[in-house]
């Protein structure tokens, strides 16, 4: 057998993971596990030094490749937090900024619907607290002349939804979505009085109820008269 041949038979030579990678893998883990919770701020850097035992400059490029990939923030005197749970999420949020109205409605119809299904078959009772807390808080804030707070509050009642549906895939993609979502809100949210308290109620009470078919007709009450009230 020549020379060629017998190189040919080789397995390929693959390079062995550096303790970066190794240690990078492990910060990647903590946030998409929920070990690190969005929104809360990351151990210190000698707390990470002694947990995963690499030096300093392992743990400060591990920290820098989750900055550049979206998942964490530093915030100047307060530490390092936690602002996404995947890159899925932070590139959704990138292209959600520049889709048009009309594209994010549609797309919000068929994944709350979609999810508005699934919820009301899986929900437990935690979830049944959770979506009806959402609904009274939702409910209250057009108590306020608070744009933000209507916003926030409606964006809490259908990621309930999302969370009820049991699937991590659709929480981590509402959240991806949030921008988009809080855009297409724009004009709920500047009405005087809640245009959708009924259908909202109906959302919840049909997730509640366990009937998958109303929980989709609800949001499709909220949002096809929104989308068939734009131009094609």
């Amino acid at each position: 057998m020549n020379r060629a041949d017998t190189s040919a038979q080789q397995p390929p030579v693959r390079k062995a993971p550096s303790m970066t990678d190794a240690v990078t893998a492990r910060f990647h883990e903590a946030i998409a596990s929920g070990e690190w919770p969005v929104g809360e701020r990351i151990p210190v850097e000698a707390e990470l030094m002694a947990w995963v035992g690499a030096g300093r400059n392992t743990v400060r490029e591990a920290v820098q490749s989750l900055v550049q990939a979206g998942l964490v923030r530093r915030e100047q005197g307060r530490g390092t937090f936690v602002i996404a749970r995947s890159e899925l999420v932070t590139s959704l949020a990138r292209r959600a900024t520049r889709a048009r109205r009309r594209d994010g409605l549609e797309l919000r119809a068929a994944i709350d619907g979609a999810a508005a299904r699934i919820a009301a078959r899986r929900r437990t009772d935690t979830d049944v607290v959770a979506l009806q807390t959402a609904l009274d808080a939702r409910s209250r804030t057009w108590e306020q002349d608070d744009r933000r707070l209507r916003t926030a509050a409606d964006l809490d009642l259908h990621r309930a939804v999302a969370v009820a549906t049991h699937n991590e895939l659709f929480v981590e993609l509402y959240d991806g979505l949030t921008p988009i979502y809080a855009e297409v809100l724009a004009d709920d949210v500047d009405a005087d009085v809640d245009p959708h308290p009924q259908e909202h109620a109906q959302l919840v009470r049909a997730i509640v109820e366990q009937r998958p078919t109303e929980a989709a007709e609800a949001v499709s009450a909220v949002l096809e008269p929104l989308i068939d009230a734009l131009p094609d």
